[in-house]
């Protein structure tokens, strides 16, 4: 078991996945616009659907909107869902965006994706909507746009991708011939328990006294021991640290395949980006005394090579470049089980003195004047 985990018995990421790839026949036959609308008709997904609550709403040429509901799931210790996590919401939309404007058999992976976070997401925030507009599509290049709102309208963060669209596949007639001919007929199961998002929530967000008694280094060293307990996000997909010192960490996750998005054999990049971005956050934590909160201000994650669903784990190394009065600025680097970087990320905190740490209500962030973080914590 590794540390900050629940006990095997309660491994959702070790359950039989559920969920439905893009069929093969269709993505040679189809257009990227015609593609999403047979799935958005279909409202079969993913396994990342079935896992986090993510679906499309609508599609339409250069516009796709997804939504995700706030459960208590999602949580960190903090009791708010981080702005890393919104990239399960948005690579989705990010995506599929640039999608509408390919022809049949276009392939497109995300090269990087920008987040701009606006105010904390809790659970009574409730469904989120990211609704992705298309920038740009070359022939080499598709640039989108989403914007996340929450349930009362409020804009929540601020996202873009950059995809690289690769060469057209040449498949023979006689393929698409027969692929036009014998369209999937795909039908939902009846599921023998609800959906991880659906089901009772289990792991908890720490009292506002434990952060007022411990500084961040104590805190998360205290959830790898085991001393206290993992949060509900961890108990979901497996996302903990394992190592933690003054402005260092390690996390790791399982590349479990409910972590896959509509490519089959390939990881979901919203995926990647919420580790990378964890452990940044996680690592500006370790410099924070007691009684001082934090909150992500941007992040912007490059993938460099895709990652298969092989269920064993991801590695993430956070690091502090930076730590002023009001603002600390980190990296993370992420590793496939086999050592090889897949994915790089630097974002920004906004620091919180007197804040309490664990959140109950959303925040909007306030506005940092340049002056005030130009020198170096003592």
């Amino acid at each position: 078991m590794s540390p900050g985990l629940p006990s095997p018995s309660a491994l959702v990421w070790e359950e039989p996945v559920r969920g439905f790839y893009t069929d093969p026949g269709q993505f040679v036959t189809l257009s990227g616009l015609d593609l999403l609308r047979s799935m958005l008709e279909g409202g079969l997904g993913p396994p990342v659907r079935y896992l986090f609550g993510l679906a499309p709403t609508s599609v339409e040429p250069g516009g796709v909107t997804f939504t995700m509901p706030v459960t208590g799931w999602l949580l960190f210790p903090q009791g708010v869902v981080s702005g890393a996590t919104l990239g399960i919401l948005v690579d989705a939309p990010l995506g599929c965006a640039v999608q509408t404007a390919l022809p049949p058999a276009t392939p497109f992976t995300t090269a990087e994706i920008s987040f701009r976070f606006l105010r904390t997401v809790v659970p009574r925030s409730g469904t989120l909507t990211a609704k992705g507009r298309l920038i740009h599509a070359g022939r080499s290049t598709g640039v989108s746009l989403v914007e996340v709102t929450d349930e009362a309208g409020r804009l929540v963060a601020v996202t873009s991708t950059r995809c690289a669209i690769l060469p057209r596949v040449e498949v023979p007639w006689e393929v698409i011939e027969q692929a036009l001919k014998n369209p999937p007929r795909l039908r939902e199961p009846d599921w023998p328990s609800p959906h991880p998002y659906e089901r009772p929530v289990t792991g908890e967000v720490l009292a506002q006294d434990i952060w007022d008694g411990m500084d961040g280094l104590g805190v998360l060293r205290s959830l790898i021991a085991g001393d206290l307990p993992a949060p509900p996000l961890a108990r979901l997909c497996g996302i903990a640290p394992v190592e933690a010192q003054a402005g260092e960490t390690t996390w790791k996750m399982p590349a479990s395949e409910w972590l896959c998005a509509p490519v089959q054999g390939r990881l979901y990049g919203g995926a990647i980006a919420m580790l990378a971005g964890t452990a940044i956050d996680g690592t500006v934590q370790t410099t924070l005394p007691a009684g001082t909160a934090f909150a992500p201000v941007d992040l912007k994650v490059y993938f460099l090579r895709p990652v298969s669903p092989s269920g064993r784990d991801l590695t993430a190394k956070g690091t502090v470049i930076h730590r002023g009065r009001s603002m600390a600025i980190g990296t993370s680097e992420v590793f496939d089980a086999d050592g090889k970087k897949v994915a790089v990320a630097t974002g920004s905190a906004v620091l919180l003195p007197g804040r309490p740490a664990t959140v109950t209500t959303e925040l909007t962030l306030p506005q940092l004047d340049e002056s005030e973080d130009d020198e170096e914590r003592p």
